[in-house]
């Protein structure tokens, strides 16, 4: 064996002990927020005794909950929406900035001024399902669009005092943004964060981001959920993709949040333009993207553009991958995938 073989095999020899022996440290908490559940993983070094700041966390989540739950009485859109005058915070602002941009892209597909329909359905806060006639959703669409909201410097100015806003579709995955970017200030470098399904990753799953060795880290992976026939079926998984740094995913579907009347199924994502639930061949859609608040707006959009002309539009954005779940009929499904603009499938 030759003198630099040796040297090699010793190096790596050395290299595996000292991951071996610098093993990282896996922490977990999780909690309520958003109506649903969080789950936060983090891996640090091993002499790192800090316990991961369970009540910070829930305090942070407790004051975006106080932004823009629809559900809280004491929130600011829920005063926004009841006419109040309100002083709304950056939070609220940046939200609404990001609905607006997505909604031209999707022509209308995504709009956060969608409240008055998701009470009209059922699904806001009294649960209340109305008569829903053609003439009923004619009614309620003149007040609903994003040309009825201005803004202007850190005001909101409706066109129309019926109008109402409601970011349900992009709440949770700003604030799963909001606890990732939180974590990595306090020292938390390596973390996935998950609220209700969105998920947003940080760092690798190795501990090997702002790690002082190297030893070669490993993207965080989840799981994309495959569509179920009832809102109580088994939560299982086909797809498996790695999430980088500084990524995040979310999912949309129309399987978990719907009612069902004379054999109709009804979904609670709601196609602004039409007043009505969303009706395409789209059982569900994952999209990654930068942050998970875009995430999550797109995901809602695509439901309700249906497979086509979404993924026209993510073949235009390099920076989105999207895997599209597609109705067959008779209970059977496929999968066609955008990754950076390229069609995968």
């Amino acid at each position: 064996m030759k003198r630099h073989t040796l040297i090699l095999l010793f190096t790596l020899l050395i290299l595996l002990s000292s991951c071996h022996y610098k093993t990282p440290v896996r922490k977990h908490i999780e909690g309520q927020a958003f109506g649903t559940t969080y789950s936060i993983t983090c891996v640090t070094k091993p002499d790192d005794k800090r316990s991961l700041p369970h009540a910070q966390i829930d305090s942070l989540l407790a004051d975006l909950s106080h932004t823009f739950s629809i559900f809280d009485t004491n929130s600011i859109i829920y005063r926004w929406n009841k006419g109040e005058e309100v002083e709304l915070n950056d939070d609220f602002l940046e939200v609404l900035e990001l609905s607006k941009g997505v909604s031209l892209i999707t022509d209308g597909a995504f709009d956060c001024t969608v409240q008055p329909l998701v009470q009209l359905w059922g699904f806001g806060k009294d649960g209340v399902r109305h008569t829903v006639s053609e003439d009923t959703l004619a009614g309620v669409r003149e007040y609903v669009g994003f040309q009825l909201i201005d803004i202007q410097e850190n005001k909101v100015v409706r066109k129309d005092p019926r109008a109402q806003l409601n970011f349900n579709a992009v709440a949770k995955g700003y604030a799963v943004d909001k606890v990732a970017d939180w974590l990595v200030d306090h020292g938390y470098t390596n973390c996935l964060v998950e609220i209700g399904g969105e998920v947003a990753a940080r760092g690798d799953r190795n501990g090997m981001n702002g790690a002082d060795w190297e030893c070669g880290g490993e993207a965080w992976k989840v799981g994309i959920q495959i569509p179920t026939e009832t809102a109580d079926g088994a939560k299982e998984s086909l797809e498996s993709i790695d999430l980088p740094d500084g990524s995040a995913v979310a999912t949309s579907g129309n399987y978990r949040n719907y009612f069902e009347e004379n054999g109709v199924r009804y979904t609670h994502i709601l196609d602004p333009r039409t007043g009505k639930p969303e009706r395409t061949n789209l059982l569900s859609v994952t999209v990654i993207a930068p942050n998970c608040a875009t995430a999550d707006a797109y995901a809602t959009a695509f439901m309700v553009l249906g497979y086509e002309k979404s993924a026209e539009i993510a073949r235009k954005d390099t920076q989105l991958s999207v895997w599209f779940y597609i109705a067959e009929g008779d209970g059977k499904w496929k999968i066609r995938a955008v990754q950076h603009g390229i069609l995968m499938n």
